[in-house]
């Protein structure tokens, strides 16, 4: 080789050797830009041939725009979901809490055709689902044992059970807390009702009106949101036989044929709860209008210091009063209940950051099994229904008001 050549090829060497250490100078200190997928650099291996600042800068930059657009998504992202947690209501935003009723609910047949077939949506219609998972506190009467064992009470034209595995339907609900204290919950005998309390136990989900003794029968429930404490207490005046009261056996239910014992528990909770909710299951069922004892039962839950009385049992919705300016929900009819429900409607209770409450019917119905939130023409006929029946005021939106 000549010398020329070799001149050359030493020149060449050095450009390049200068070449790769200003390369490096210029990327020392940044993040390294994001690389590209294979699939979109037509190629299947990383380019890695040595080229010029002008090929290099266009890339550099085409990467931070991507890696900038990548942030801003996870940003807005972030923020979506921050939305959707805080769409529990308004409690979040504004230091409100709001507490859904609903009324009776049944895990049988035309329910577990539903949930096998499609999980809790072919239970609870979408949209429906989301406003009960919406509230911080959600109650219903769970109308049933939870239960394998047990034998059918003889003479009991219809008995109810459901076996524990579906108690994750409850909590796909959004259930918190629900009332045992009725008259199918010993269907199945007493064991039957021991098992109830270790599913809704292994479930997180507390329970009102019944326990192994007769302390914890009474027992009120208490959820605490925001600094505040909601209690709820469950009571029956409808049960089969005598020994399904707790003082009789246990384990048993919390029973109000006499209000004594009720009225204490009421008393006892309004010392440490900010607003107390009692739970009764009265009435005649499929009867329009409420009994008197389910007024007297009222008014002495009220005259004790509670701040609403919500009932069940009737199958069909019955009116509202208000007792010393207490509302008295006398029942919120069914809520998942056989294939079909005509009309019903879950009750709204909204208690604001300065403990002011305000109360709403939200109509619904049940078609296939399925439970959906009733609109329009339907819900408006719900909503002119209860009015018509009560004593208190139902506007068109729901909103209930005492005049």
């Amino acid at each position: 080789m000549n010398k020329k050549c070799r001149i050359i090829l030493y020149v060449l060497s050095i450009v390049m050797v200068v070449g790769c250490i200003a390369a490096v100078a210029r990327t020392q200190g940044r993040t390294p830009a994001a690389k590209e997928p294979a699939a979109e650099t037509g190629t299947g291996t990383e380019h890695t041939e040595t080229v010029g600042e002008a090929e290099i800068k266009p890339a550099e930059e085409e990467n931070e725009t991507a890696v900038e657009a990548r942030e801003t998504e996870e940003r807005a992202d972030a923020t979506e979901v921050t939305e959707d947690a805080e769409a529990g209501g308004q409690a979040d935003a504004d230091g409100s809490t709001t507490i859904l009723f609903t009324g009776d609910v049944l895990f049988a047949n035309a329910f577990k055709a539903g949930y096998d077939a499609n999980g809790i949506e072919g239970v609870v219609a979408p949209e429906l689902l989301e406003e009960l998972r919406a509230a911080d506190i959600l109650m219903v009467n769970n109308e049933f044992p939870f239960s394998d064992r047990g034998t059918p009470m003889a003479d009991k034209q219809f008995t109810f059970r459901c076996s524990p595995d579906y108690v994750k339907a409850l909590s796909e609900m959004g259930v918190d807390v629900v009332s045992l204290a009725n008259n199918h919950t010993l269907d199945y005998g007493r064991e039957a009702l021991s098992d109830t309390f270790a599913s809704l136990d292994g479930a997180g989900i507390l329970y009102g009106g019944a326990g192994d003794s007769a302390e914890r029968a009474k027992q009120v429930q208490v959820i605490e949101v925001h600094g505040k404490k909601y209690g709820f207490i469950a009571v029956s005046r409808v049960v089969p036989t005598a020994d399904w009261k707790v003082e009789n056996a246990v384990p048993g239910l919390f029973t109000c044929y006499d209000t004594t014992a009720l009225v204490e528990v009421i008393k006892q909770a309004r010392e440490t709860c900010d607003y107390v909710a009692v739970y009764p299951h009265w009435g005649v069922e499929h009867q329009t209008y409420p009994e008197a004892n389910q007024t007297q039962i009222a008014k002495a839950c009220i005259d004790a210091g509670a701040d609403v009385v919500v009932g069940a049992h009737t199958h069909c919705l019955q009116g509202v009063s208000y007792i010393d300016g207490k509302p008295v929900f006398y029942s919120l009819g069914n809520f998942i209940f056989g294939q079909s429900i005509d009309r019903s409607a879950m009750l709204e209770v909204t208690i604001d950051a300065a403990g002011g409450v305000s109360y709403r019917f939200v109509p619904v119905y049940a078609a296939g099994g399925v439970t959906y939130p009733a609109e329009g023409e339907q819900a408006e006929a719900v909503l002119n229904y209860l009015d018509g029946i009560s004593e208190a005021a139902v506007a068109s939106d729901g909103t209930v008001t005492e005049e």
